[in-house]
């Protein structure tokens, strides 16, 4: 019953944040926000593959959300999330990736996106950081409390996401291969064919 939960949960995590941005699209700027100058919490390397080719460094903010941090240190040191593709992704909105029950690159396309991982699922730890161009949040369900391993990267700026989803890092480098990950189609953005992947994910302190 559990694996069925997070399933349709997850599945409904992604639609709640694609679908909610759609009436703010136009309005969405290309403010970015810095990491902080003292940061001194892990960075996530993320060596990309596929149309977009490149590397990934995330500043992550454990001064805001202790557990979801952890967590992705504990799924990116494991290797879970290697060879995770990048399943939602929608022009000036976000590429969401982070699926590591069904989102492998030879996982069935039909379930991607709709899975989290073997541990529980985490308590919001909601910020006043805003979603501004290189953030990177959690993906959940209409529970604040359903973060699990998924996570999306913010093309542009999302203000009706402030307050709602967990804010867990910052871009640092790799710009240009954020723009550059495949673009999905349909309303919700579902990648096809061969989407990009995170070939490799790393963890430095």
């Amino acid at each position: 019953m559990r694996d069925k939960l997070i399933f349709a949960g997850l599945f409904v995590a992604g639609l709640a944040i694609l679908g909610a941005s759609w009436w703010n699209l136009n309005a969405v700027s290309a403010q970015t926000t810095e990491v902080p100058a003292d940061h001194d919490g892990p960075v996530m390397v993320i060596e990309v593959a596929g149309e977009a080719n490149g590397t990934l460094r995330i500043a992550l903010r454990d001064d805001l959300a202790p557990n979801h941090v952890d967590r992705m240190v504990t799924l990116a040191e494991s290797g879970a999330y290697d060879g995770v593709v990048f399943h939602r992704v929608i022009e000036g909105f976000m590429a969401q990736t982070g699926d590591v029950e069904h989102g492998g690159a030879d996982g069935n396309p039909r379930f991607w996106g709709m899975g989290g991982s073997d541990l529980p699922d985490l308590e919001a730890e909601f910020s006043d950081e805003d979603f501004a161009r290189g953030v990177v949040g959690m993906a959940r369900s209409q529970s604040p409390d359903s973060a699990n391993s998924q996570f999306f990267i913010m093309f542009s700026a999302a203000p009706h996401l402030n307050g709602q989803y967990t804010v867990v890092g910052q871009l640092m480098d790799g710009f240009e291969v954020l723009d550059a990950i495949k673009r999905g189609t349909g309303g919700n953005g579902a990648v096809t064919g061969d989407p990009d992947r995170m070939a490799r994910v790393t963890i430095e302190r």
